[in-house]
């Protein structure tokens, strides 16, 4: 399991899952931009958690600015289930079954990849091809090095979540991408306190022993920054709706 700790002394900027809404992400850069020159810190991280791609009308765009770091600092990208699934399409065409259902036809779109034939559960393999061919180097090398988790002081960053019972440090990646009901519904100590997205949220939810900062960016058209420091919190918020709304295909709820 590929992890990396973080100095407790720094302050962190961990933006939730953003699902293909380069515009809202440009704001997010551009917030945390604005609140360095406001509130400089001594030191200072951002960290993503995951769910890059999928079900907005952007995912390419939003991997080109993060590919190459558009943050005046030090960067961080962790994996979510849905880069699994985007990274799963390219190495078994099969997994297109599921991944059309959600939000991987956003995905191809934004690639240039034709979405027809799969809406129809068909031409997996060509699509997988084409995406293989229209996706950059630095797109595949970025996925390629997002970790799974990152530790800084009494917090836990992860994607999804975590397991109940089973020590932060033996925690399996499927749980950290994809877990829902067991940790959501948890009031044990984790040891840590957890930072998650993956399930939306109506606004960000601070609980005793997790903080989950997904607020359905590619619906709601709101996406969440957390900052925090020294034992402290607040919020950064881009918020901006689709002038047509976002482009959905049978995407089910919850996954």
């Amino acid at each position: 399991m590929d992890a990396v700790s973080i100095t407790d002394d720094q302050r962190l900027y961990v933006i939730g899952d953003i699902h293909g809404r380069s515009d809202l992400l440009d704001e997010v850069i551009q917030e945390i931009g604005q609140d360095l020159v406001d509130n400089a810190p001594d030191n200072a991280i951002v960290v993503t958690l995951g769910d890059y791609v999928d079900r907005g009308p952007d995912s390419r765009g939003v991997l080109d600015r993060l590919a190459r770091n558009p943050f005046p600092i030090p960067y961080v990208a962790l994996k979510g289930n849905h880069e699994e699934l985007f990274e799963l399409f390219l190495e078994d065409p099969g997994a297109g079954s599921q991944w059309r259902h959600l939000g991987g036809l956003e995905t191809l779109h934004s690639y240039g990849v034709p979405v027809g034939p799969l809406m129809r559960g068909k031409g997996f393999e060509e699509a997988s091809d084409m995406l293989r061919a229209r996706v950059p180097p630095e797109h595949l090398a970025f996925l390629s090095s997002l970790r799974t988790f990152i530790t800084s002081g009494q917090y836990f960053l992860c994607h999804a979540g975590v397991r109940p019972g089973v020590p932060l440090d033996r925690q399996e990646s499927r749980d950290l991408l994809w877990i829902r009901g067991e940790f959501l519904t948890s009031s044990r100590n984790f040891g840590r306190i957890v930072v998650h997205g993956h399930t939306p949220v109506e606004q960000p939810q601070v609980l005793a022993n997790r903080i989950n900062i997904d607020t359905g960016a590619f619906a709601t058209g709101c996406l969440t920054c957390i900052v925090l420091e020294r034992g402290s919190h607040r919020f950064l918020t881009a918020r901006k709706r689709l002038r047509d709304g976002p482009l959905r295909v049978d995407a089910p709820r919850g996954e």
